[in-house]
């Protein structure tokens, strides 16, 4: 396999609490000849029995990068696919672990690609699964359908590990080739701050109540998949509207005071 390609692909674990799941992680990486750990503060890292759980995989664990939030760990990342057991209140694009695995390997070519793994006790909040573009599901047998996350982990990596060897088999993966890159993820949570800010100057959402409608609108532009110049349009659009909304108000200030002299005459 190309190695730069694999350097593209990173596996994130949020808030692990035991550090033997981040050495059984991190076997599971090697096994796959995957070379990318990110720890989302994680509990209790470095830890003697993560090293143990590594096996020969210690490499991976030296070069893990620890790192306070998830926006750190996928900022640069043109695809966030998220894991999720179960299904959510307004549902998400939605892979299963044969696709993750082929759309990973295929975007990496071109872009970080993070795949985000949760708590073992509850998995990924909504916020964080709503800075995916999407979710993907491990279909096991639903009367104990509870994965330990390195399982879970491994099975993701497997499936890479596949999509990976049947390209160099000769058989192509495809999706839809694009005239510019997608917008990275930073990039998308500044445009969602300055959506959200600009909709409560129009007064279309109460910034202390605004509901679904910015989850809603984030699930669209994920689905979307905007690309860096779509997006650097739609920041254009709210400033040009916010930049309206200013003269606006300043209009009617003028206009308002200019009235209140006129009765002082």
């Amino acid at each position: 396999m190309n190695e730069l390609q694999v350097k593209n692909i990173r596996m994130v674990m949020v808030n692990t609490t035991h550090p033997g799941n981040i050495g059984a992680a991190a076997r599971a990486i090697k096994n796959m000849a995957l070379t990318e750990l990110v720890l989302v503060d994680p509990k209790d890292f470095p830890a003697e029995k993560a090293v143990w759980r590594a096996a020969g995989a210690a490499d991976i664990l030296e070069n893990a990068r620890i790192v306070s939030t998830l926006d750190e760990a996928i900022a640069d990342c043109g695809l966030v696919i998220g894991t999720s057991a179960r299904e959510r209140r307004i549902p998400w694009p939605l892979l299963t672990p044969r696709e993750c695995g082929e759309r990973t390997w295929v975007e990496s070519a071109t872009h970080p690609v993070a795949i985000v793994f949760g708590r073992e006790d509850r998995g990924l909040t909504n916020e964080e699964l709503q800075k995916c573009h999407f979710h993907v599901h491990i279909p096991a047998n639903p009367e104990y359908s509870s994965l330990n996350i390195s399982a879970a982990l491994q099975v993701i990596c497997y499936e890479i590990r596949t999509a990976a060897l049947t390209e160099a088999a000769g058989k192509e993966l495809h999706f839809d080739d694009w005239d510019m890159p997608p917008a990275k993820s930073d990039d998308l949570e500044r445009y969602y701050e300055h959506l959200q800010e600009t909709l409560v100057k129009l007064s279309f959402i109460n910034q202390d109540n605004p509901r679904q409608t910015i989850t809603r609108l984030r699930r669209m532009f994920n689905r979307i998949r905007l690309d860096q110049m779509e997006l650097s349009i739609l920041r254009g659009l709210l400033t040009s509207i916010q930049n309206y909304i200013f003269h606006s108000d300043n209009k009617i200030q003028e206009l308002s005071d200019n009235h209140l002299k006129s009765k002082d005459k």
